[in-house]
């Protein structure tokens, strides 16, 4: 016997659900207000990434695109630029270079004479990032007696997070792209513009063979196509919707016309005869 009292689905496990990964930084929050205006029976969830992590993400399936940095491996993967950062100096509050107007740009002589701390999650100098292999400013931190008598080089701080802490505790300077530094933010650092370092592209990015409508759709979301334009599904369901409109109204003028209220055909209006006005000052005339 079937049990009756056995809850259902809930409509949201019934939908169709696209997934967004972005990386640290990205700031998918306006082209997820206009998938959700454009494709409301299509879920949006918002996948959040280590920039280290996002390629494997697409590979594993566990997001259908990704705002990610740049390059990735197009043999594999189909991406699009979306934008470019700059990158930044962070220093500590005491630093002289924050002293300096917060629209003002430094060089690479400016820290010439500062410790640089990478960290281990660098996207700028480090890896296969944009800037792999650029000259790093300033000077690498100093090998350290360890207690035995050795010299040993320093560990790099695990994440940019740390290398920020790191920064405010006067230990020197890190370069990151602009908005790590915004989201890492404290009150004992700030950070100028670095002209002449390496900018850090973002970009969508997806498996090319799994290259769906719902993918084109989001590509056209980021390159600011509108519903119309897009090569994707909201693009058929503005098709449809205008369709439905012009058919409805082909409907109406067909039922409409020739008709007038509740549904009556209109009767010819009589025409006046020629030279009598039914009033007016020539009709008062004639009868003087």
């Amino acid at each position: 016997m079937t049990d009756a009292t056995a809850p259902s689905a809930s409509p949201d496990a019934e939908r169709e659900t696209f997934r967004l990964a972005y990386v640290p930084g990205a700031t998918p929050g306006r082209w997820a207000r206009t998938w959700r205006d454009r494709l409301p029976d299509v879920a949006l969830e918002l996948v959040p990434v280590e920039a280290a992590d996002a390629v494997a993400t697409l590979h594993d399936g566990a997001a259908d695109a990704a705002i990610l940095r740049l390059p990735v491996d197009k043999t594999v993967l189909s991406a699009i630029p979306l934008y470019e950062e700059l990158p930044v100096v962070v220093v500590s509050r005491d630093h002289l270079l924050a002293a300096t107007e917060p629209d003002e740009h430094v060089t690479y002589a400016d820290v010439a004479d500062d410790v640089v701390w990478l960290a281990r999650d660098d996207v700028l100098f480090a890896g296969a990032g944009a800037g792999a292999g650029a000259d790093l400013p300033g000077r690498p931190p100093e090998p350290y007696d360890d207690g035995s008598g050795a010299l040993v080089e320093p560990e790099p701080p695990a994440t940019t997070s740390d290398a920020i802490a790191w920064v405010a505790s006067g230990a020197g300077v890190t370069i990151v792209p602009m908005s790590l530094a915004r989201l890492h933010h404290r009150k004992d650092v700030t950070y100028r513009v670095l002209d002449g370092g390496p900018t850090a592209p973002v970009g969508l990015a997806w498996v090319t063979d799994r290259t769906t409508d719902l993918v084109e759709e989001m590509v056209g979301i980021v390159r600011g196509r509108t519903a119309n334009s897009s090569r994707g599904r909201g693009a058929r369901s503005a098709q449809e919707a205008s369709d439905g409109r012009e058919a409805l109204g082909d409907g109406r003028a067909a039922s409409d016309g020739g008709t007038g209220r509740g549904g009556q055909r209109r009767s010819p209006q009589p025409r006046a005869r020629a030279g009598r006005p039914s009033s007016g000052r020539g009709a008062r005339r004639r009868r003087r």
